[in-house]
């Protein structure tokens, strides 16, 4: 893991004030750091000659030599034919070495799992350790090997044979320590590959062993709950799902909750803007503002503020300011810039609405105001609600009014508000009354201590 050389980045335009680059690059392997740098110099945030040095930097422990040389050529301004420094000219050679000895301790290995029978037998993906020693004389040391390879490949950039040697290796039955350590290998290749469809599946079966496993310490699930959430930005924000699993996970899944304002509430703000964009915000939005108010004193940027001036202060003018500032940082977020046009609309939709509950009859020219667009285009904005059926609405065009139209609601709406949270209310009951039985009759009755949690 590796935290960015902040204070050697010479922030430039002031366009750097809410870059999280180093918060989140502090919880990310060094190879999903470097697409954050390349985006951050084609967005010019930094002086570049900065970015430069920081991508040295950051290759520096890998083997990813050629890489590295050119971007040293690139800063030195070194014509084409110079190889590079002497100790990267080395190093290259060292690792081309390095890499056809692995190879040839691979072979043999990958010519067994490549046999028909052994190939079907890893598709059930049950006993295939016992299986390939009985048949083919595997042993620990070829295990080790699998993963050895993987690690070297993955640092040399080969994430797709690293990818194909962990999942071998994941069904070999190694130590717990070491499969968590392949299936965080694992889920880093299918993000580089952006592979988001295997990636999303590899996240959903790091994060159950990390909720399940019993035999690592509270601090250590916290800092594997962190790192998760972090990594998970890469998927969500471009797996077509990955909006309404963000919300799932950082939202409704409380130890994840607990996570992000005991450790990281930087990531509050996509949380917001993956809320902000939901079709369904308005079932989701009391949740996330309780979260905004509580962690308003140790994070704040222009997106948890537009909230929080919305619908916490409802101070309209000081949202509009807001969305404003929202619309020039999303421009420079590396995971947000692929959703600007869909938060911007949302968000204005979002004020509009609010604005709404509170008028009867609106100014077209104020409304674009708060909207921060021109009249023209507010009207038609405001037309196109009305024509989607998206607001209930029609429009005096000789005084430049909206009159809003009376919305009651239903009873069957009612019914729903009012009973949505009885599953919830009911299980988190049933869990009370299960732990009071086995707390009374727990010394009682030791074959039943195994339902306890295992911190009561």
């Amino acid at each position: 893991l590796l935290t960015l050389p902040r204070a050697s980045l010479v922030a430039i335009e002031g366009m750097a004030e809410y870059d999280l680059t180093s918060k989140i690059g502090s919880y990310l392997d060094r190879h999903l750091v470097l697409p954050m740098l390349e985006f951050l110099s084609e967005k010019k945030v930094y002086d570049e000659s900065d970015m430069l040095r920081a991508k040295i930097q950051l290759l520096g422990k890998t083997n990813m030599v050629d890489y590295a040389i050119d971007i040293y050529k690139q800063l030195h301004q070194s014509d084409e034919e110079y190889e590079g420094p002497d100790e990267m000219v080395e190093r290259r050679k060292e690792v081309v070495y390095e890499l056809q000895e692995w190879e040839t301790k691979i072979d043999p290995i990958l010519t067994i799992l490549g046999e028909p029978e052994v190939a079907e037998q890893m598709k059930e993906e049950q006993n295939v350790f016992d299986y390939l020693t009985t048949e083919h004389d595997f042993n620990e040391s070829m295990k080790a090997i699998v993963y050895d390879v993987a690690k070297f490949k993955y640092e040399c950039g080969n994430y797709s044979d690293a990818a194909d040697h962990l999942y071998f290796y994941t069904l070999l039955s190694p130590p717990q320590e070491a499969m968590m350590a392949a299936m965080w290998g694992k889920l880093s290749c299918s993000i580089l590959m952006q592979d988001w469809d295997v990636a999303l599946e590899d996240l959903g079966r790091l994060r159950r062993d990390i909720d399940e496993t019993t035999n690592i310490s509270h601090l250590m699930r916290l800092q594997q709950r962190t790192w998760l959430m972090h990594w998970s930005l890469f998927i969500f924000f471009h797996h077509p799902k990955g909006l309404d699993e963000i919300i799932t996970l950082f939202l409704y899944q409380q130890d994840y909750l607990n996570a992000i304002q005991t450790s990281c509430p930087h990531l509050l703000r996509y949380l917001t803007a993956a809320v902000i964009t939901n079709k369904r915000r308005q079932s989701l939005l009391k949740d996330l503002v309780r979260v905004i108010r509580q962690q308003s004193f140790s994070y704040k940027d222009p997106i948890t503020e537009f909230v929080e001036r919305l619908y916490i202060n409802f101070d309209f003018d000081e949202a509009q300011q807001k969305l404003s500032e929202c619309e020039r940082l999303l421009d420079y977020d590396f995971f947000l810039i692929s959703c600007k046009e869909e938060f911007i609309e949302s968000a204005r939709l979002c004020v509009f609405e609010t604005f709404c509950r509170i008028h009867h009859c609106i100014s077209i020219s104020m409304l674009a105001t708060k909207l921060n667009m021109s009249s023209d285009n507010a009207e038609k904005w405001i037309v196109n609600l009305i024509r989607n059926a998206k607001l209930d609405a029609k429009i005096d065009a000789k005084e430049g009014h909206v009159i809003m139209m009376s919305q009651p609601t239903s009873i069957y709406q009612r019914v729903i508000d009012k009973t949505k949270s009885l599953a919830f209310q009911s299980q988190f009951l049933a869990q009370n009354i299960d732990k009071r039985l086995s707390q009374k009759i727990g010394m009682s009755a030791p074959q039943q201590q195994r339902w306890m949690p295992a911190d009561i």
